[in-house]
């Protein structure tokens, strides 16, 4: 097997695939890899590092892709890049296939075996190779620091001689990974944090980390599945809106992290909730990709509304770009030695439950369950 790394074209990423370190691991197991001029210096490493850990470089995507058997890339390729792939090749990528319904008939006409790294399941056995959790540990930090840097404010309450100056209120909503690490990090700094999340269950891990967990009560609860939160009703948003209102008016800084896979992301602050804010406050959605949890939140871009700026990050864990880079590294190589031997795929859809929960295409088909579905539905 010979793994392909091309750079990455993606606006806003900053990312590789693979990092030297994981390069030098797979060749002890029979995997080669050839990696383009230039694809790991937004992230700091560079080609020299790479030929020192035995990876092969060359300076175009199209002789990334004449040499390797497999592509692996952080985002999927672009339709242009896509058409040089050669019929049969493997690709290995976030494909947001769920919402990618064209994208993924494309994959199956090209007779690629398509992998999609946001589909890997979430369980114990799959923990090592979760690309989305690793991804947003690290943009739910970088929430936090680029908040701080742009409060007119320091977080930690400060005894002086004049007095005490009280400490930066921060809001997180949503308390999966990306919220958790960011409720962490925000009251290492010495914020005063609360938390809100659909589901109860969170409320010991908010917490644990010292935040207070603010919860809706009185209203049914949507469980959602595979670790994933489920989109709730009408009345639940309502309620939860009330909820919050007053939390987001005495906060200085407020972070969103809600998203539902497939879908858009739903929004949780409206324009008014915005207006209800002191001026100088800072909203970071991490959402922003997937259309923003923030009204008025423009992705890629730093907007001002009312004097509050919500910043709408495109591509988050590219901002801390060397260690989002080396967990997604991480994760490939242990799904790689999970679904290969002697440097050769090795799936088993029907018994192994991470292949058959990732593979997207094989030899022409649609075999993931869920996109099969829907693809002979219509």
């Amino acid at each position: 097997m010979k793994l392909g790394i091309p750079k990455e074209t993606a606006p806003h990423e900053r990312r590789v695939a693979l990092v030297p370190e994981t390069v030098k691991k797979l060749a002890t197991k029979k995997i080669e890899v050839v990696v383009q001029s230039g694809a790991g210096e937004a992230s700091s490493f560079l080609d020299e590092e790479y030929r020192a850990a035995g990876a092969q470089i060359v300076g175009s995507f199209e002789e990334v892709a004449a040499a390797a058997d497999t592509i692996i890339k952080v985002c999927r390729p672009f339709p242009e890049e896509l058409a040089k792939l050669g019929d049969g090749a493997a690709l290995v990528t976030l494909l947001y296939a769920l919402s990618s319904a064209d994208y993924v008939k494309q994959l199956a006409s090209k007779r690629l075996l398509s992998i999609a790294l946001e589909l890997i399941p979430r369980t114990t056995l799959a923990q090592a190779m979760d690309v989305l959790s690793s991804q947003a540990s690290l943009a739910g930090y970088w929430a936090v620091v680029a908040a701080a840097a742009r409060l007119p404010k320091i977080f930690p309450m400060l005894m002086t001689a004049a007095g005490t100056i009280t400490p930066a209120r921060v809001l997180v909503m949503g308390a999966g990974v990306a919220g958790l690490q960011a409720i962490g990090t925000a009251k290492r700094l010495g914020a005063v944090v609360e938390a809100t999340d659909v589901r109860p269950e969170t409320k010991e891990q908010v917490e644990s980390l010292g935040g207070r967990f603010l919860q809706v009560q009185g209203v049914e609860l949507k469980q959602g599945t595979g670790g994933y939160a489920a989109e709730q009703s009408e009345e639940y948003k309502r309620k939860q809106a009330e909820l919050i209102s007053s939390a987001i008016s005495r906060a200085d800084v407020v972070i969103t992290t809600a998203l539902i896979p497939g879908r858009r992301a739903p929004i949780l602050v409206t324009g008014a909730q915005v207006q209800s804010m002191r001026p100088g406050s800072v909203i970071v959605d991490l959402a922003a990709e997937q259309g923003g949890n923030v009204e008025g939140c423009v992705p890629g871009e730093d907007a001002v509304r009312q004097g509050v700026t919500i910043i709408g990050p495109v591509s988050a864990p590219s901002r801390v770009a060397f260690h989002a880079s080396q967990a997604f590294s991480r994760n490939i190589e242990k799904l790689l030695l999970h679904v290969t031997a002697d440097g050769r795929w090795n799936l088993d859809l029907d018994k192994d439950e991470i292949a058959k929960g990732c593979v997207v295409t094989r030899e022409g088909l649609i075999v993931h369950p869920k996109l099969k579905e829907a693809a002979e539905a219509k």
